[in-house]
């Protein structure tokens, strides 16, 4: 049990580091021998757990995925425009994960390397779940009907990408004043004049 419990921990401080890693450099250039140093053990041990990089990279981006999919997984909130409304919270909740959660910015910036296959692409899984709660949020009417639903998806995911490359720099970016400023833009283009007063640009905070 106390080998279990070791190689568990041992395993876990390899993602963590591996992630500290490719959130500040490119997977080409990361190196194995300074995810180890990092995660404080031995390039064997970190072979025992992981046969190479491209390995170390897929755990890392089921990892994120899982804490991508924890953001997404929100109770819809009351009111007339409930699906808009859980798109600005959830959009806020995404930024404020980013900004804390070093194996979700490594997941979303494995997405981005080009040079790689992906295995779990959470700028897509980010994409689809825009598109879906828009879909929504148009078939109960909460859309103005000059407000194209595709259009919106590719405001919020352009949007929500660029926070999150931005924020590896400045983290204002990934900031609650930053995304409310987007919405308070937004909101007005996407729902009719009668449902603005029943949205909250910084979001709603649940029980």
């Amino acid at each position: 049990m106390v080998k279990q419990e070791r190689a568990a921990r041992t395993r876990e401080a390899l993602i963590r580091s591996a992630a500290e890693v490719f959130d500040r450099e490119a997977f080409s250039t990361a190196s194995l021998s300074t995810i180890s140093s990092l995660a404080g053990v031995s390039s064997g041990a970190l072979h025992f757990h992981f046969a190479n990089k491209a390995l170390l990279a897929e755990v890392v981006e089921e990892e994120a995925l899982a804490r991508l999919l924890a953001v997404t997984d929100r109770a819809l909130p009351s009111g007339a425009s409930r699906h808009v409304q859980l798109l600005v919270d959830v959009t806020h909740g995404l930024a404020a994960a980013l900004c804390a959660d070093v194996v979700l910015r490594a997941g979303f910036a494995l997405s981005g390397e080009m040079n790689r296959p992906r295995h779990s692409d959470l700028r897509e899984r980010w994409r689809l779940w825009v598109h879906e709660t828009l879909r929504r949020a148009e078939q109960e009417g909460e859309l103005r009907p000059t407000a194209a639903a595709g259009d919106v998806e590719t405001a919020v995911v352009a949007a929500a990408v660029g926070f999150e490359v931005l924020g590896g720099r400045d983290p204002a970016w990934l900031s609650a004043p930053t995304v409310t400023r987007f919405w308070r833009l937004l909101l007005p283009a996407l729902v009719p004049v009668a449902r603005l007063g029943g949205l909250r640009a910084e979001g709603t905070r649940l029980p």
